[in-house]
């Protein structure tokens, strides 16, 4: 044992307990053990005699049920999981009987990973592991993956990670015993050149002869040392905490917010690379996540699009108009009696800077005929300002104007749905002269209106009102005047406006008004709620696909338990295992949201090829609060298995294959 120096590892009175069902199993009792600084200390013992337990306290993989472990005078027990890390990261090397090397990562990747979560620069940590492997051997196979190297060249790489952050402790769990005779020996020269160099070393081992080659042995069994002692004493070795590499190549730390970024590159990296792993059980992570955006996208896009079509649809009738009706409602049943509505109001409204157009209109029914064919019809008296209001679309002839009405002309505008009826034999309508009652007409245009509220049955023809009031009705009333109100004005000022216009003009409100920006609101605001239910069937799909990515997620990390404790085991801290994860199920939620949008476009494409009545309409803001909220499906479905990730034990994560 080496001489005058500082007690470096302590442990004393220390005891590790496992429940088995009702009972408690005592795997080390009572273990006093102090090692120094730069000793090469063999544990031996059966299988289970507790020596893999013992060298996994030494390392900060596990805890102790009872008792005080110290290193340089430090208390371990009350550490916290980011401390006992810190301790792993900078003062412990592991070196496993199986390497447990990551298959995703190459030599030098594997090896670097020590020194990214002890905030190494890149360019410092790949030179510093590209050194390390020439050292022992691997310089032509620092780009090798470890299914491509020999189980020695694996154990090799091992090492170069355990000295990557110049551990002073190299802890050797049968570091041989997966070796051939030839490798093994190799790894034990290895390790004694770095106990001459400084390094502390334990191993823990069955063999005996392994144990012979150490300065030190602990025999332990059952939980107790059995006996140790000193095989032989180096004199005069100089002890240094320093490898040679150092002078090589010193270590350099970065500042804080670089150690952060680069410990979530490396991270995204890892993320990265497993997805590429498993390919399949990716794409069907995201499957969910797909389908959900595509719906969100895809339904709101149905939704705008069919309220589009119904907003042209209503523009076509003039939607911004209002309508004043004599009488106090639709169901005053002395409206008819009521005579104070005259076409002078609608004259007067027309000179209002509020009007872009006002027509009065008046109403009668008919007998039309024409040749042999007699029908029953709709006659509407209106003014040249009727059509623009109403959105009218001339198909063929032309519309009786001012002059028209002002002299009233018998010039007759049919609707396109009584052309069929009127003329079945395909005569041009134009010109021809058609009997409404006594009073023969002559036909100057034909028109294409759509219209709600009325039976699609009736037919439809326009006269001058002032015609219609001379000789047909023999009166100045009107049934009700029409008001187009100008783009720049608000519908419901200009409805306020006209009331108050009226009811100086007759002294009383002797009227009603009805704004045909009413009945848009209405027709919008169910159009809104049905976007609103589809939209919420879609984010019910796209919840369910969130979880789908849980679930797969918690089976992901139950398949990378072992990479977790490797990871832990060189250093990483809760926060670092949590990041990854979490980056996983955040890419995999963006990938399927970038994913989930292009199926969303597509089915628009798939509307316009099939020409359908009306197309969907994408809107950005919906685009974006899909992307977003993939983005918060992946953070609020994914920290569940990120957290487990992070909570779970070194020692026990290790020992799962």
């Amino acid at each position: 044992m080496l001489k005058n120096q500082k007690e470096f590892i302590s442990l004393k009175n220390i005891w590790r307990s496992f429940s088995a069902g009702e009972t408690t199993v005592n795997i080390l009792k009572g273990i006093d053990l102090t090692i120094q600084r730069g000793e090469m200390v063999a544990i031996i013992g059966a299988s289970g005699s507790g020596k893999s337990t013992l060298m996994n306290i030494l390392g900060c993989l596990d805890r102790p049920s009872h008792g005080s472990y110290c290193i340089s005078g430090r208390e371990t027990v009350m550490l916290d999981s980011n401390q006992l890390s810190e301790l792993r990261r900078n003062h412990f090397g592991f070196i496993f009987q199986r390497y447990h090397l990551l298959g995703e990562l190459t030599a030098l990747g594997n090896v670097e990973i020590p020194a990214i979560y002890a905030s190494q620069s890149s360019a410092e940590r790949k030179k510093r592991a590209r050194i390390l492997l020439e050292r022992l051997g691997m310089s032509e196979r620092v780009d090798y993956r470890p299914n491509q190297l020999s189980g020695g060249q694996q154990q090799r790489v091992s090492i170069a990670r355990a000295l990557m952050n110049d551990a002073q402790v190299i802890l050797a769990d049968e570091p041989t015993g997966a070796l051939d005779k030839t490798s093994g020996e190799d790894v034990l020269r290895i390790l004694e050149e770095l106990h001459t160099e400084g390094h502390t070393i334990i191993i823990v081992t069955h063999d005996i002869a392994i144990a012979k080659r150490a300065e030190r042995i602990i025999e332990i069994s059952d939980g107790e040392i059995l006996s140790d002692h000193t095989t032989r004493l180096v004199e005069g070795m100089s002890i240094s905490t320093n490898i040679n590499i150092e002078d090589v190549l010193p270590r350099k730390q970065i500042n804080f917010w670089h150690s952060l970024m680069d410990r979530f590159c490396e991270a995204f990296r890892m993320a990265i690379l497993s997805m590429n792993a498993y390919r399949m059980r990716t794409f069907l992570t995201m499957l969910g996540v797909i389908i959900g955006i595509a719906a969100v996208v895809s339904m709101v896009a149905l939704g705008n699009g069919t309220q589009k079509q119904i907003l042209e649809n209503i523009s076509q009738l003039g939607v911004n108009t209002l309508t004043i009706f004599a009488g106090k409602s639709m169901a005053d049943v002395r409206a008819a009696k009521v005579t104070t509505l005259v076409d002078a109001d609608a004259k007067a409204l027309a000179a209002q800077p509020y009007a872009a157009a006002v027509t009065p209109m008046v109403a009668t029914s008919s007998t039309v005929r024409y040749g042999p064919i007699e029908l029953n019809a709709s006659i509407l008296g209106v003014s040249d300002q009727f059509f623009t209001a109403q959105g009218a679309k001339l198909i063929e002839g032309h519309l009786f104007d001012a002059a028209s009405v002002i002299n009233h002309n018998l010039d007759l505008v049919i609707e396109k749905d009584a052309v069929q009826a009127l003329f079945p034999n395909g005569a041009n309508p134009i010109g021809q002269i058609v009997l409404i009652g006594k009073v023969a007409t002559h036909i100057v245009g034909i028109i294409e209106m759509q219209k709600y509220g009325s039976n699609s049955d009736t037919l439809y023809l326009y006269l001058p009102y002032t015609t219609l009031q001379t000789r047909f009705l023999g009166n100045t009333t009107v049934r009700s005047i029409t008001l187009l109100v100008a783009d720049n004005v608000d519908s419901r000022l200009a409805e306020t406006a006209v009331r108050r216009f009226l009811i100086m003009r007759h002294g009383t409100e002797d009227f009603f008004i009805r704004n045909s920006e009413e009945f848009r609101e209405q027709v919008m605001q169910s159009t809104r709620v049905l976007t609103l239910l589809v939209a919420s069937i879609a984010l019910i799909s796209l919840v369910v696909g969130g979880i789908g990515v849980m679930n797969i997620m918690l089976v992901t990390v139950s398949e990378r338990i072992n990479e977790i404790g490797v990871r832990m085991a060189v250093g990483a801290r809760q926060e670092d295992i949590l990041q990854q994860f979490l980056i996983e199920a955040i890419l995999v939620c963006l990938i399927g949201g970038i994913l989930g949008i292009l199926l969303g476009l597509s089915v628009g494409i798939f509307f316009d090829l099939v020409d359908a009545t009306f197309k969907l309409a994408y809107s950005l803001s919906s685009i974006i609060t899909a992307f977003i909220f993939s983005t918060i499906t992946g953070v609020a479905f994914g920290y569940l298995p990120a957290r487990n990730a992070s909570k779970l034990d070194p020692v026990r994560a290790l020992s799962r294959n």
